[in-house]
């Protein structure tokens, strides 16, 4: 890709001097990797796939040769989010794989709001989940990671043995409510976005601060942080959002999903309270499992209870 870069460069006539340091390309940044030293709890590898015109980053740790289960962060997050769940998956014997979203973490980062849709998202993660090609595959996702996994699941529901979900949606244009509306509002007009202190924010008690530096890692000032911008604002909150007709069919698939489907929100999440009703009254496969309120736990509920989030879904991958 650098090289072909580099042609088009020199037939577009501008330089690689005119790129701004962690310009990979024109308008796509990328987070030095320096930013991501000595992160605490967090000694994993990184791995990288380059899809379209992005480097996507993920994690892929435990047996090459188990059943995966695939974990997809949310807003403004990334997959430093489940580094208290991955010994235990892995210690269970899972394959665990959990990407970074365009825009957040190790991925690379478009510099403009505009080029970042919720059907890149889902795009790319097709894209990730074929290449590495995950069968017999357990699904959660919390926040973004629903609504983005949750269509996923739709689109290939056979590479799927089990979904579990906790604080997430999958909207339709009804509205949101009024704690994301007003987070929607803030995301938009505040001219200070410090990711790190909006994480600790939505958690119940205050995170360490080496926690919350490696949460504004991924975002070394603010050019790199337009996907965290835009990403409330692509939630399908009104009738004429252009995603409300996808999210409606997924949730015909969902409709007829029958394989095995929990639902793990948290108590003290004024976000997505009451998100956990659709899914426990329209998805066959929600009957009769032991659906988990997490106590104890605020929007972001794998830094507040994680490690009991990672033993509800070990337990649900041996039932």
């Amino acid at each position: 890709m650098l090289r072909k870069f580099l042609v088009l460069s020199l037939l577009c006539g501008f330089s690689l001097a005119e790129l701004n340091a962690d310009e990979i390309v024109p308008g796509i940044l990328r987070t030095p990797d320096d930013r991501f030293d000595n992160l605490k709890d967090f000694p994993y590898k990184p791995n990288y796939m380059q899809i379209g015109d992005y480097r996507v980053h993920y994690l892929d740790e435990g047996p090459e040769d188990a059943d995966p289960i695939l974990l997809i962060h949310g807003e403004p997050t990334w997959s430093y989010l489940f580094r208290m769940m991955i010994p235990i998956l892995t210690a269970a014997g899972h394959r665990v794989i959990a990407p970074d979203l365009i825009g957040f973490g190790r991925s690379d980062k478009p510099v403009n709001e505009a080029d970042y849709s919720y059907q890149l998202q889902v795009d790319v993660m097709v894209e990730l989940t074929h290449r590495l090609d995950l069968q017999d595959a357990t699904f959660f996702g919390q926040d973004w990671g629903g609504l983005i996994g949750l269509r996923l699941v739709a689109d290939q529901p056979d590479r799927y043995a089990r979904v579990a979900i906790g604080n997430t949606g999958l909207p339709t244009g009804e509205g949101g409510s009024e704690a994301f509306m007003a987070w929607q509002k803030f995301s938009q007009e505040s001219p200070a976005f410090p990711i790190g202190r909006l994480v600790n924010g939505a958690c119940t008690t205050d995170l360490p601060d080496e926690v919350i530096a490696a949460y504004d890692a991924p975002f070394p000032d603010d050019s790199y942080k337009a996907g965290a911008r835009i990403f409330p604002s692509l939630v399908p909150t009104p009738a004429d959002d252009p995603e409300v007709s996808a999210n409606k069919a997924a949730w015909k698939v969902l409709e007829r999903f029958e394989k095995p489907f929990l639902v793990t929100f948290s108590d003290l999440d004024p976000v997505t309270r009451g998100g956990e009703t659709p899914f426990l009254a329209r998805v066959p496969g929600a009957r009769g499992q032991p659906h988990t309120t997490i106590e104890g736990a605020g929007h972001f509920l794998q830094e507040d209870q994680g490690p009991v989030l990672a033993a509800l879904l070990v337990d649900f991958m041996a039932s």
